[in-house]
């Protein structure tokens, strides 16, 4: 597939600065460009290699400033970042997507499968499952009974998609993701732990995206809910019982605990461990490795264990740092005024 500049900026609503015949049929990271190629600069640590780089266009912020000439055609646009998510998407719908249900692939009874679906080798589907239009249900995928998915749902490889689950329109499930296996429940007893049957369910909702090897446990009772746009990376765990917020994301290995509720839009870095039966509000911001033993208000960026306005953090980490000076310092001083007490 061929573009010439002037196409993808009428697409993405840009402005052209050089050549708009200059022609592009692939996408390539600015420092690695080559001719035909687009490339995007939105990261300033970046700068340099737009000055060098190969690529035949490149998408730029329009407050982007050239200290030297640029070979390249540029396409001035509000957001670098997201205009090339919106090509790569454009890129991605054109390829052509796979149909029909292969005769290895397992359908069991009273299920139905919409149309333009795509079921692959060694999949297994359950009783009573409805499946919406447009999915693709990748080989050994597994589908238990009674779940339902809506239009335009990708499975990938060796998911696993419990009893009774309920998923929403267009979501994606990477390889080896798990939705709805068992809550860690267990109550103690006298010879050992007794398991508390988790009879509950997992809903996710539309436009949720969840990484390779990421579990989402049922609950209890009643539901595990991933609500829409969220998006969860690899080796995420989101414990029974629990309530993600709209357009929440988390990083890989981020830990949420039982009986917790995220609010809408957070963002957690990687390795975040979120306590059980807290609330974390709308729009907070955790940094890597931080965790959160008690409930969180809404609008704060916060780092570390128990989080802190990042400020307060950084200057905290410098004086750790220094602590075994100051140990050092501490100790000479407690000896001089022990000898001054002797003293007088």
């Amino acid at each position: 597939m061929e573009f010439t500049a002037q196409q993808i900026s009428d697409f993405v609503q840009g402005r052209i600065e050089g050549d708009p015949n200059t022609i592009v049929s692939s996408f390539a990271k600015i420092e690695d460009g080559k001719p035909g190629a687009i490339s995007f600069l939105s990261n300033p640590k970046y700068i340099n290699y737009i000055y060098d780089t190969k690529s035949s266009v490149v998408l730029v912020n329009d407050d982007f400033v050239a200290e030297h000439e640029v070979k390249a055609t540029l396409i001035r646009v509000k957001n670098a970042y997201e205009s090339v998510a919106q090509l790569l998407q454009l890129y991605e719908s054109m390829k052509p997507r796979k149909k029909g249900i292969d005769s290895s692939a397992f359908i069991g009874n009273d299920t139905t499968i919409g149309d333009d679906c795509y079921v692959g080798a060694m999949a297994y589907i359950g009783n009573n499952v409805k499946i919406g239009k447009d999915c693709m249900i990748y080989p050994q995928a597994y589908i238990g009974d009674g779940v339902t998915l809506g239009d335009n749902c990708i499975v990938y490889p060796h998911v696993t998609i419990y009893h009774g689950c309920k998923i929403g329109n267009r979501v994606t499930l990477h390889a080896g993701c798990v939705i709805g296996a068992d809550g860690f429940g267990f109550a103690p007893g006298p010879e050992g732990y007794d398991k508390i049957p988790q009879i509950g369910i997992v809903i996710i909702e539309d436009d949720v995206e969840i990484g390779a090897n990421t579990c989402v446990d049922r609950s209890t009772m009643g539901a595990t809910i991933v609500h829409k746009g969220v998006k969860l990376d690899n080796l995420v765990q989101i414990a029974h019982n629990t309530e993600i917020g709209s357009n929440t994301v988390m990083s890989s290995q981020v830990g949420v605990a039982g009986s917790t509720k995220v609010g809408e839009w957070c963002m957690f870095g990687g390795q975040v461990g979120v306590s059980g039966h807290i609330t974390i509000g709308d729009k907070v911001v955790l940094g890597a490795q931080s965790g959160a033993p008690g409930s969180i208000k809404s609008n704060q960026t916060l780092i570390g264990t128990p989080p802190m306005p990042m400020t307060p953090y950084f200057k905290s980490q410098a004086i750790f740092r220094r602590l075994p000076d100051m140990y050092k310092q501490l100790s000479a001083l407690t000896q001089e005024i022990e000898e001054l007490k002797k003293k007088i």
